[in-house]
């Protein structure tokens, strides 16, 4: 094959790289190995598919679910490329098909589970073939301070000895610095470039809600989005069930999702929800890692989550096309309470510890008064030059309090008990506490001992949440959470600079029918509309009739409708309306070979369309 930019655009239809994948590509190109960090929906995929494609013999990709293996494979081979998925859902006959291609040169991309792929007969299958690259994705399985780790994913460190010369790729769109370098010694990937980008989604926007019927909140929220594609999180079983029901009541099209329904239930949801037939998928944790589907509109935590990792990336299943999309959060301490009462549950201590670390960090995350972006990204440990203008606590801020002399006051506890100790211990000592930990330690003997006792417990937990999040204090993970002054905190101690925070809400913010978000103009939607936010009112049939379009060659097709075309592309078609194949090329998502399959009948749509809209102006 050619240029890689030429592969970009006859292939996967785009123009241009997005930040930092030529270097990626190239580095793989060259026989090096990534690590690669990036958002979901940040195009990890391309930076190993490409390549794939210019490398001598085929790719091996690790997958941790059969249901993501499919969509990839689904997507890959609507753009014209040779690729398979080798796993326990496969027939016989299908698994010494997909074998038999493999052996005979014939695949340029080969998904496989961890489990299988480490088996001794299949490496050995591999070692008489050859390999382009290896690329293990979800790489924060491997670890177990991520999210989701996975005792299987452990092995894969075996790849970098056992193929020293085939370049290997590991890649994730969640993982803070400690689950970064834990993948890194894992996976013998020490001298691996690593590529960090920034973690921000900023056509997400992101909204916390205290918790106060959470149903009748829901109501609220879905009330104009009956036509958009999402997923409503939960933390149990039952409440995905109850609330399932409760949604049916109501009439809107849900169905439950969670591992205690059969194998051949949990498909037929998932299949339905990826081919545009049902809506709404409420679901447990179970559902979602790496579903593809592009389309997905918005992401409910109806519960709040055990992480900022996990939350992290179920919001980001919404808006992978990059059309604009909601994050909601509906937050109470009474889940944090459940979530609390399962992390103890686990016999292991070093588990429990991190967990509820995370847990905190959440927390936090919920009770934050300032740009929730900044949170979001401060954990990955990127810095947010400015408040991002698209989360509640921007959009309708709260009411700001100065705290400068509180700051100091804690800044200066921290420093007083030596940078040793956690969250909760400063707490105690500002409050003049007399557990008998702090005694024995002779903390009561302090000068920064109950100097802030006419706040509440509340109060300074925000606060220095807040110092958190701002950068001023770190908080070292891998050392039981101790608390830690940062350089930029001196100028705040020493009085030469301000500080204020908003004052910690008690209440949701106003809501009116578009959703809970904001109040009048600050709302997310001014009213229920047909068609993606930002698309013109006189293109927005247009947009319609493409889907339907889109829907109907899916179904003929037995795939997704994203996979024919994402929104994106839809609403560029709808707004641009090509009237040719070389403008129809032009449009983001649009390759040499959908414009072969697709391209006549889109373009015939789009000129039906166009032309009923000029006959109805004259008439």
């Amino acid at each position: 094959m050619g240029d890689i930019q030429q592969t970009l655009q006859d292939v996967f239809g785009f123009a241009s790289f997005r930040p930092q994948q030529r270097e990626i590509i190239e580095d793989l190109l060259a026989g090096r190995d990534a690590f690669v960090l990036m958002p979901t929906g940040g195009g990890k995929s391309l930076c190993y598919q490409l390549p794939a494609l210019h490398r001598p013999g085929v790719a091996i990709v690790v997958s941790p679910l059969i249901s993501l293996m499919k969509d990839q494979v689904d997507a890959l081979k609507a753009h014209g490329i040779r690729a398979a998925c080798y796993n326990s859902a496969l027939e016989a006959q299908e698994a010494r098909q997909v074998l038999a291609r493999l052996h005979g040169g014939e695949l340029d991309l080969l998904y496989v589970a961890p489990e299988r792929l480490m088996k001794e007969d299949f490496l050995g299958r591999l070692q008489e073939l050859p390999l382009a690259l290896f690329a293990i994705d979800e790489a924060h399985c491997v670890s177990q301070w991520g999210h989701d780790f996975r005792p299987e994913y452990i092995q894969l460190g075996r790849l970098r000895q056992k193929f020293p010369a085939i370049p290997l790729i590991a890649l994730t769109a969640t993982a803070e610095p400690h689950t970064r370098q834990d993948i890194i010694q894992r996976l013998n990937l020490e001298k691996a470039r690593c590529y960090l980008t920034s973690f921000d989604r900023p056509n997400i926007r992101y909204t916390v809600l205290e918790k106060k019927k959470p149903f009748q909140q829901l109501l609220d929220f879905l009330s104009d989005r009956r036509d958009e594609a999402g997923i409503i999180y939960c933390l149990s079983r039952k409440r995905v069930e109850q609330l399932t029901a409760k949604l049916q009541e109501a009439g809107f099209a849900a169905a439950s999702y969670h591992a205690g329904l059969s194998g051949d239930e949990r498909g037929r949801v998932q299949d339905a929800f990826l081919r545009d037939d049902l809506p709404i998928i409420v679901a447990t944790v179970a559902f979602g890692m790496g579903i593809d589907k592009s389309n997905i509109r918005y992401v409910v935590h109806h519960d709040v989550p055990k992480n900022i990792e996990g939350y992290y990336q179920e919001t980001g299943r919404a808006g992978r096309d990059g059309l604009d999309s909601e994050a909601l959060l509906l937050f109470g301490m009474g889940d944090v309470a459940l979530a609390r009462g399962l992390i103890d549950n686990s016999q292991n201590e070093e588990r429990r510890r991190i967990e509820t670390h995370k847990l905190s960090a959440m927390v936090g995350f919920a009770q934050a008064t300032g740009c929730r972006r900044r949170v979001l990204l401060g954990y990955f440990g990127e810095t947010l030059a400015a408040d991002c203008g698209n989360c509640d606590t921007c959009l309708d801020p709260p009411e700001m309090v100065e705290v400068t002399e509180d700051a100091r006051k804690a800044l200066s506890c921290i420093y007083r008990v030596n940078q040793r100790f956690g969250l909760g211990h400063v707490v105690d000592v500002l409050r003049g506490s007399k557990n008998q930990r702090l005694l024995e330690l002779g903390h009561h003997r302090l000068s920064t001992y109950g100097i802030g006792a006419e706040q509440d417990k509340d109060y300074w937990q925000a606060l220095l949440r807040h110092l958190i999040h701002r950068g001023y204090v770190e908080q070292d993970v891998g050392n039981f959470s101790v608390l830690k002054l940062h350089p930029s905190s001196r100028p705040l101690l020493r009085g030469e600079t301000t500080l204020q925070m908003g004052r910690p809400r008690t209440r949701p913010t106003t809501t009116d029918s578009a959703g809970p978000v904001g109040a009048g103009s600050k709302s997310v939607r001014s009213g229920a509309s047909k068609g993606p936010a930002g698309l013109a009112a006189q293109n927005r049939e247009m947009f319609e009739q493409l889907r339907r379009l889109r829907k109907e060659i899916a179904d003929q097709d037995g795939v997704p409708p994203f996979v024919v075309f994402s929104d994106a592309a839809l609403v560029a078609m709808a707004a641009r309306q090509p009237a040719d194949e070389k403008e129809f090329l032009q449009i983001h998502g649009v390759g040499q070979y959908k414009l072969e399959r697709y391209g006549e009948r889109f373009l015939a749509a789009i000129k039906e369309k166009r032309a009923a809209g000029v006959a109805t102006d004259q008439g």
